[in-house]
């Protein structure tokens, strides 16, 4: 994963990952999670890709549109 850069430093995604149709979102507290063309769509995914890539805006973004419509969520715990 990558690490977020997260411009004004208290964004709570610590790391993602991008896909062709997928992003993975790791975040500071609460395990990691998967975003693709079926939940919460392409065009989310998209947006939230260039977001992650920009190092900016991310969080909010998944807060305001996507928020618990995820494909796959992983735990912190093993």
């Amino acid at each position: 994963m990558k690490p977020y850069r997260g411009n004004d430093g208290d964004s709570g995604v610590d790391a993602y990952e991008c896909g062709p149709g997928w992003i993975e979102v790791r975040f500071r507290r609460g395990g990691t999670y998967r975003y693709d063309a079926r939940h919460p769509g392409s065009e989310h995914v998209l947006e939230m890709q260039r977001l992650a890539e920009a190092g900016d805006g991310l969080n909010t973004y998944i807060n305001q549109f996507v928020r618990d419509d995820f494909a796959v969520r992983q735990s912190l715990d093993p």
